[in-house]
């Protein structure tokens, strides 16, 4: 049993307000596997005025860049010495099958090297020479720490989102108060840890699990300077009318509905073979997952009977199985929402090519779904059009090129997508037409070095690399 009974604030282990601890089970079999404490309001005034004073006092954000940018650098690396650790830390609390969670540790260096790059490139002052050589003055430009961020993450891929945060935002000189959702208080914990081992001036950091009424009062504290939140769309409509009341700096990477466009041309056998990783990551449990596969009408069925013999061949089990792709759902309510969403599919008129909404056999206990596809769905469904963030896909046709672009347009979410051909040129240039923050070609991994967010209603703002390390920090011009 792991037992986390004290709440990192500033830097230090504390005694939390509430000493209850909350019960941590696991999505498999429901057994509780941890015991933690979580953060009240009381702890939040704690960790705001910690950050709020390191800030003011301005140790860390007049350190210069190159020092900050070392001991991320060293964080880092102690992430990098305890990947496997974090990786069954995640599929204990989370059930993310363990082939994804230790597939992600690489990921999370490419991340953070992306980040620290940028940094040491980055333009932290500059001297602009006047546009009209007769100006008397001549202009200083800098780019400075915004001053308290409240970072606000979810459960699906926790040390993901937390390091897409934290580490921009300190190398950029600012303090973080990190609230992590209550089910990951495990990897989270260990995040504390390891950021205590970095050695960061007293108050910089704070990591605490909390629920979301604590999390409101975080982003509404008046000493918070900038709210940085992943999650659903709808919680980030309320947080940017927070930060629009209070005028505060607000970056925010929601949810998304994602098209996979097949094209005529495709391979059929490798753009499924790729869908199993772009749609069904994590569970399906995944902003970016490519849950509405748009296929040629004229290849239809070889779609759908492609697909079909994908999800029937998963296994469905124990994250800790080696053999498991796909693990439960996070929690009873999860598990609960995604049967739902497989039983209106069926009322919608879909036709329902594998799974359901009945509990896989021999696996009562957890919180598992039967990865399911739905075929002849049309993209005004509610299957087609609401982000149901489990392993439910579904395939739509369409006539022409022009159709798979409309079809992919027709979303409210903007967050990901992918185009299949083996004319990587004309895959490009179908991509240039999507309305999306981020598209794969042929199953392309995802890339740090360039910007991620989404249109519409799928965020704010981007992360990674340069841009995202600008979105933490403010203009200053000073003119001579």
């Amino acid at each position: 049993m792991i037992t986390y009974d004290r709440l990192f604030i500033g830097g230090s282990w504390v005694e939390p307000s509430e000493q209850e601890l909350l019960d941590i089970a696991s999505p498999h079999d429901r057994s509780v596997v941890a015991r933690a404490a979580q953060a009240q309001p009381a702890d939040m005034d704690r960790a705001v005025a910690a950050a709020r004073k390191s800030f003011d006092e301005g140790e860390w954000r007049l350190t210069p860049p190159a020092e900050r940018i070392a001991a991320l650098r060293r964080f880092n690396a102690l992430r990098e010495e305890n990947a496997e650790k974090i990786a069954h830390l995640i599929s204990l609390e989370n059930g993310s099958a363990g082939w994804f969670t230790r597939a992600g540790q690489p990921g999370l260096t490419r991340q953070a090297n992306a980040y620290l790059k940028a940094a040491e490139e980055f333009s932290w002052e500059e001297e602009l020479l006047p546009s009209d050589p007769a100006s008397p003055v001549r202009s200083v430009v800098r780019r400075e720490a915004i001053g308290v961020v409240a970072a606000v993450i979810p459960w699906n891929s926790p040390f993901s989102s937390a390091t897409s945060k934290i580490i921009p935002a300190l190398v950029a000189g600012n303090s973080v108060v990190l609230k992590v959702s209550p089910e990951n208080s495990l990897s989270m914990g260990f995040l504390a840890e390891l950021l205590e081992r970095v050695g960061l001036p007293e108050g910089v950091i704070s990591v605490l699990p909390a629920d979301r009424e604590t999390s409101q009062y975080l982003i509404s504290h008046p000493d918070v300077d900038k709210i940085a939140f992943t999650g659903s769309t709808g919680a980030g409509r309320r947080i940017a009318a927070i930060a629009g009341q209070q005028l505060k700096r607000v970056s925010l990477e929601l949810g998304g509905k994602s098209a996979a466009i097949i094209l005529p041309d495709a391979d059929i056998e490798k753009a499924v073979a790729g869908v199993k990783f772009a749609s069904l990551l994590n569970n399906g449990e995944s902003c970016i997952a490519q849950t509405r596969i748009l296929a040629p009408r004229g290849r239809y069925e070889e779609v759908v009977e492609g697909l079909k013999m994908l999800v029937d061949s998963l296994k469905v089990g124990d994250p800790s199985d080696p053999g498991t792709f796909i693990g439960p759902m996070i929690r009873p309510d999860q598990q609960a929402r995604v049967r739902e969403y497989i039983r209106i599919g069926i009322q919608e008129g879909a036709r329902l090519v594998t799974g359901g909404p009945q509990v896989p056999e021999g696996l009562e206990q957890g919180n598992y779904v039967t990865p399911t596809v739905f075929a002849d769905v049309d993209n005004s469904m509610r299957v087609a059009r609401e982000e149901i963030f489990g392993p439910v896909l579904v395939v739509i046709p369409y006539d022409d090129e022009d159709e798979a672009v409309r079809i992919a347009n027709d979303s409210e979410y903007g967050l990901s997508g992918g185009v299949w051909s083996v004319d990587e040129e004309h895959a490009l240039a179908v991509a240039r037409r999507i309305r999306t923050g981020t598209l794969t070609i042929n199953g392309a991994s995802v890339a740090f070095d360039g910007p991620f967010g989404g249109f519409k209603a799928s965020g704010i703002g981007r992360e990674y690399g340069a841009v995202g390390l600008g979105t933490y920090t403010e203009y200053k011009t000073i003119t001579i």
